[in-house]
């Protein structure tokens, strides 16, 4: 996999608990780390907010071709 070199300025504090956190390894793999995290979290927000939306287009109360999802879980929580 290509590397890419970066130069930055941090939080002293905030790296050295980042280097206790990850002990015995590089701050290159730090920040990787942290990196593939910022991903991780944005991509679980972009699936969030997708439901968000498709929850807000089609409320559970709306019947489909399926059925009546709210009616059905009514009855299943009355067996």
């Amino acid at each position: 996999m290509p590397k890419t070199r970066i130069s930055t300025t941090v939080d002293a504090d905030l790296m050295a608990r980042a280097r206790r956190a990850h002990a015995g390894t590089t701050d290159a793999s730090v920040v990787e780390a942290a990196l593939k995290a910022l991903l991780r979290e944005h991509r679980e927000s972009e699936i969030d907010q997708a439901y968000e939306r498709a929850f807000r287009e089609h409320p559970q109360d709306t019947p489909d071709d399926w059925g009546d999802l709210d009616a059905f879980l009514d009855e299943a929580a009355r067996r």
